[in-house]
This record gives C-alpha cells, structure tokens and sequence, in this order.
C-alpha cells in the first residue's frame, strides 16, 4: 500500500522554489513552530526554528531582499539557496523528559536488480530535558555535533546515546500499559513502520538511482515518535555519520559498516 505523505512526514515546503514559499507564507499561522534546513548539509548547521510572525517576516524579507538583488544583476533564474521549512513536531514522545530521534539505515545493496536492507540503528537524546518554548538549539536537535556543545556533554556523552534494546525496554516499562501498546512495540509496530516508510521513499526516487552493477549507499534515516506513538521521517541522510565517540556507536557503527560491505 502507498502511504500519503502526510501520514509520515510533517508539512515541508521548498523556499527555493517560489510557488512553495508563497505557499509558507501564506500557510504560517502565529501559533505555529517550523524548522528551516539547508539542503545537502550536516551536523546541524544552518538550521533554525522559526517561532513568531517577526521571525516569518525577517525570512520573508531576507528571501525577497536576496531575489530583488539577483534580479536587478540580471541573473533571474538563479534560485535561492536550497532550503526547507518543515512544521515542527511540537509534542515528541520524551525519554526521561528528553528529546530524542531514531537513526536508523536502509541499504540500498544493489540497484540491478533492487536489493535493498533494513538495519536497527540507535536513539540520540539532548542533553538537557525538553521545553518547545526554548530558544536553544541544543533542546531542540539531538546531532552530537550540536549535543558537544554543551558544557556537560563530556560527562553525559554515553547518556545521549541508547541502545534500541534499551529504548524497547523503557518503552515496555514506561508506555507499555498507560498507552495500549503492545508488548515490544519498538521491534514490533515501530520497526515495521520504519520499514514501511523507507520503502516508500526509495520508490519514489528510484528512477534517479543509476542501475549498474557495484553501486551500493547506505543512507541514515531519522525517525522522530510523538506523544501519540506516531511516527515521523524527519529527513534522510545520504553521508550518515559513522563516528564513534561513545560506547554504544562503538559498538553499532562498524557492525553496521562490516554488514553493508
């Protein structure tokens, strides 16, 4: 069954493109948060939340500003910087009263004929206990990058990262009863729908892979669950990290590198 977007991934539109990023505008309520990612990027950088009609206002204008300019040097069809806007999941599912997302990976093996895996990957967690109203990006992302930032990160390292065996159990322990879940939802209702949802993704863009034998990518794909137990595709990562500066990313990462080889 093909899924619809909206039953998986949270409202997003293009800035680059200028019937999208009308649409924004015109979407954009006050009471609403959105995130805003530059393309082909990583660690976190160049993202920020979007939490006010001032800040909507100084996009707009920035955005319009830097069209303005480019038309008046006579290059209009260069767009804008890639970006995304996303509506933001104000209510995630907390682990301890901490935010936190699902790196998981989809290999794709081969493209003649498609051969694609699935792997279990790990939860990442901020370092400080979640509030929506905060400013600090440090709340609100779960990247190591961004977590090395804080001034405790050193001591609570091994804390920013759990197991999935681990996050199945507090899940058990925790959620199992107060909200109807089944026994080992994580490995169970969880793990299909990430499976679902990968899949879905690599349909839609197939017809741009390059069928040739020997050509293989492991893409990391983050998952955010919220207070309801849905789940989200947050984005998905074609150059997934594979630093091991913690216990557990010791542990998971060059199993997950030996096993796509």
């Amino acid at each position: 069954r093909l899924l619809k977007m909206e039953e998986f991934f949270p409202e997003s539109f293009r800035l680059d493109l200028k019937d999208e990023r009308n649409a924004f505008f015109e979407t954009c309520k006050e009471e609403e948060i959105w995130i805003c990612k530059p393309n082909c990027s990583n660690q976190g950088r160049g993202i920020f939340l979007l939490k006010n009609p001032a800040s909507v206002n100084a996009l707009q204008a920035k955005l319009q500003s830097s069209e303005e300019h480019l038309l008046n040097k006579g290059v209009p069809c260069k767009a804008p910087k890639a970006r995304i806007v996303q509506r933001y999941i104000q209510q995630p599912l907390l682990l301890e009263g901490k935010k936190f997302d699902v790196r998981s990976y989809l290999l794709i093996a081969c493209t003649a004929p498609y051969v694609l895996f699935f792997a279990q990957g790990y939860v990442r967690l901020t370092c400080v206990n979640y509030d929506a109203a905060s400013d600090d990006l440090m709340v609100h992302l779960t990247n190591q990058y961004v977590q090395k930032k804080n001034s405790l990160y050193s001591q609570l390292k091994d804390e920013t990262v759990w197991r999935m065996e681990r996050f199945n159990s507090y899940v058990n322990e925790k959620f199992r009863k107060t909200s109807g879940l089944p026994k080992d939802w994580v490995f169970t209702v969880f793990t299909k729908r990430m499976q679902q949802i990968m899949l879905q993704c690599f349909l839609a863009a197939k017809h741009k892979l390059d069928r040739k034998l020997g050509y293989f990518d492991l893409i990391g794909c983050d998952f955010l669950i919220d207070a309801n137990f849905k789940v989200w595709l947050l984005e998905m990562n074609a150059n997934p990290a594979l630093h091991t500066n913690c216990q557990v990313l010791k542990d998971i990462i060059p199993t997950v590198v030996y096993e796509s080889l």
